[in-house]
């Protein structure tokens, strides 16, 4: 059976993985990004109790899936269950062509104009991803990569 964490750094390639993967591999697919946000303005985070008892439902309910997210603290819910990592570990500038490039997401915005209107926070969050420390950070996904014992693998680049 395939479970799959894809986690990297914010418009990395993480979601387009994950999407390939499930479609190719008949996998169920769950976007941390639908679980883990209050929609409150600005956003704030669930629960970690509340991610939590989504993410163990999830896998109860499938046999074979990809979790993707850059929640280090959401993805160590799903660790000892999954069968292989993958960690989108792109350049920074690469993120940031992916952001600007990046098609509407449906099932985050309203419209594709909504998005854009985060583009300039997004690409700021981006740019400081190798800078922070906390668990979206590059310093939380190697330490994450580092520690997982299965099969494991390092993307550098979409292709």
């Amino acid at each position: 059976m395939q479970k799959v964490l894809v986690f990297g750094n914010s418009a990395s390639g993480k979601s387009t993985l994950a999407k390939r993967l499930a479609k190719v591999d008949l996998l169920a697919h769950l976007d941390l990004d639908l679980l883990a946000w209050q929609a409150t303005n600005p956003p704030t985070r669930v629960p970690l109790v509340e991610s939590a008892k989504a993410i163990e439902t999830f896998m109860r309910e499938h046999d074979q899936w990809v979790i993707e997210g850059c929640y280090s603290d959401l993805l160590k819910i799903a660790k000892e269950q999954s069968t292989e990592i993958i960690f989108m570990n792109l350049p920074v500038d690469d993120c940031i062509e992916n952001a600007k490039n990046r098609p509407w997401e449906p099932h985050k915005y309203a419209s594709k104009m909504e998005q854009d209107t985060n583009l300039t926070m997004l690409i700021q969050w981006i740019s400081q991803y190798e800078l922070r420390d906390d668990n979206f950070s590059k310093a939380a996904h190697l330490t994450f990569y580092h520690s997982y014992t299965g099969v494991k693998k390092m993307l550098t680049t979409n292709t």
